[in-house]
């Protein structure tokens, strides 16, 4: 596998790619020597084209370790190389908390994609200090980038992330299409469900409509028969022109086909 490193600075990137998809099978495999060599690649990131380095970083788990976290920072911060979004997905996955100040600087990059990683990051650091940066971001233009934020914040789930997920729910500016939102409410790593069966009879219809289908994404038993009862009489229309009747149809199902699964996975059987 050593002998693939000089093949990664090859002029034909077809050759390069070649190289990189053995040493990554290798790093599948177990193959020690083939770790090594694409953690060279994250240390020595300047030297291999960043095509090469954004591919070996999206499968960092296979050959990562603490070792890259100083070569992981050195390209969080480097704007001119052009990878700062691959080097915030490695920060990620090796969950380095002193990447945090450089991750919430890439809140505010110009490319969403980055800003996204950045986010997601942040997420699986879990680092209480960026709850308020991540806050900010549920305003971004991107929707991808604000559902990253949102789910984030469910991530750190600290009390102050929570409350920052409501308000954004409950807010009049909210998202027309505030799935999202409802999704982190949802999150089984935060303890909000008595708070989302208040909220089923909040006065704005959809905060309603989004209470109930983050009900049904818990997989909470207790919410079936609250949302049996919605599904038939609630019939207040949101901007979207649905129903929270019908959200509540969907959330049942919801519920039930995630409690169908947790019930096989309890007993062995295959989830699929």
């Amino acid at each position: 596998m050593r002998d693939r490193l000089p093949e990664l600075t090859d002029p034909d990137p077809e050759v390069q790619l070649e190289a990189l998809r053995a040493l990554l099978a290798g790093a599948e495999r177990g193959d020690v020597v083939a770790k090594q060599v694409l953690r060279e690649i994250v240390t020595g990131y300047r030297n291999f084209d960043p095509e090469i380095y954004s591919r070996a970083l999206n499968l960092l788990v296979l050959f990562g370790d603490e070792s890259l976290a100083e070569a992981l920072l050195a390209a969080l911060a480097d704007e001119e190389y052009g990878c700062q979004r691959w080097a915030a997905i490695g920060c990620g996955i090796l969950r380095l908390q002193t990447a945090a100040p450089l991750l919430i600087d890439l809140l505010r990059h110009p490319d969403a994609l980055s800003r996204q990683s950045a986010c997601e990051a942040l997420g699986e650091i879990g680092d209480p200090t960026a709850v308020t940066p991540l806050a900010k971001v549920l305003d971004d233009p991107a929707e991808h980038v604000r559902a990253a934020a949102a789910y984030a914040l469910a991530d750190i789930g600290d009390d102050e992330a929570i409350e920052h997920l409501w308000t954004a729910l409950e807010s009049p500016r909210r998202p027309v299409r505030a799935g999202y939102l409802s999704a982190a409410l949802a999150h089984p790593a935060i303890k909000t469900f008595h708070r989302l069966v208040q909220a089923t009879s909040h006065d704005d219809p959809e905060v309603r409509f989004w209470a109930v289908r983050a009900l049904g994404a818990t997989g909470d038993e207790r919410a079936e028969k609250l949302l049996t009862r919605l599904a038939v009489e609630d019939h207040s229309t949101v901007r979207t022109g649905g129903h929270v009747s019908t959200a509540a149809k969907k959330a049942l199902k919801t519920l039930r086909n995630i409690r169908k699964h947790q019930r096989k996975a309890r007993a062995g059987e295959p989830t699929t």
